[in-house]
């Protein structure tokens, strides 16, 4: 996207102890890349910036960026007007966060939408799996369950509406596309996305106490196929501690977990 069409960011007041900074009405990697750029920039001034000092998160999303602060010990209308002033020097350069290379398995019930969304796409189902595989998806935001990752990069082909009935029960780790986007239910919960395959990873750790989301908002993505036997033999080390987060980390002399 050229950085010209781009949106001028407008300061949204968020009651007394919030602000926003919205940089566009898309969704889209370059808006995204906009409020990354001002949230690192926000996070290097929280360390010695007095206007800055009481922060106490940044919540970015798709498209804007909210910064909570102590309204008692700050000067909220400047520490507005210096947001919205960093707001307008955001750059659009794509953040780079951490990348990761996850197992899914597309294999029974693991996948219980595939065959429809092959079917209504004209594609067999090795043809979607391979279109999955060969993308790179980008964490946009973590919303709706506790580490949920909104991501772009779906191939166009593949995009699908939501499903006319929501399932009362989406098993926890399901791989799922709706629109667009892709995402993964780190819970069970309810859900209308399409399931098209499981994960063995666990997206959302409490004992991690640090980062319990695995995931952050940059982060890169990238899916290699299991099958069921080796998603049950992942899982199970997993689970027992043998195979932490980390191992899923990806540089580009790593190989995938086994």
């Amino acid at each position: 996207m050229d950085t010209t069409d781009l949106l001028a960011p407008r300061l949204l007041a968020l009651g007394d102890a919030a602000w926003t900074v919205e940089f566009g009405r898309e969704i889209n990697a370059a808006v995204n890349a906009r409020v990354m750029d001002l949230a690192e920039r926000i996070a290097l001034l929280r360390q010695d910036d007095p206007l800055f000092a009481t922060v106490s998160d940044l919540v970015p999303t798709f498209r804007s960026l909210t910064l909570h602060f102590d309204p008692l010990l700050t000067d909220a209308e400047a520490l507005g007007e210096r947001l919205l002033a960093l707001g307008q020097q955001a750059g659009s350069k794509l953040h780079e966060g951490r990348r990761w290379r996850l197992p899914v398995c597309f294999e029974g019930d693991f996948a219980p939408d595939l065959p429809r969304l092959a079917q209504a796409k004209g594609l067999d189902q090795d043809a979607v799996i391979q279109r999955l595989l060969a993308a790179e998806f980008r964490v946009y935001m973590i919303g709706f369950l506790p580490g949920f990752p909104y991501m772009g990069g779906l191939p166009p082909e593949l995009a699908m509406p939501r499903l006319a009935s929501p399932r009362q029960r989406v098993p926890a780790n399901s791989l799922a596309v709706a629109g667009e986007m892709c995402a993964v239910y780190p819970w069970e919960s309810p859900g209308g996305w399409n399931l098209l395959g499981r994960t063995p990873v666990q997206l959302f750790d409490l004992k991690q106490a640090g980062q319990p989301a695995m995931l952050a908002a940059g982060d890169r993505v990238r899916w290699y196929a299991v099958s069921r036997d080796e998603y049950e033999r992942l899982q199970q080390r997993i689970q027992g501690g043998a195979l932490p987060r980390e191992s899923f980390l990806q540089a580009e002399e790593q190989t995938c977990p086994a």
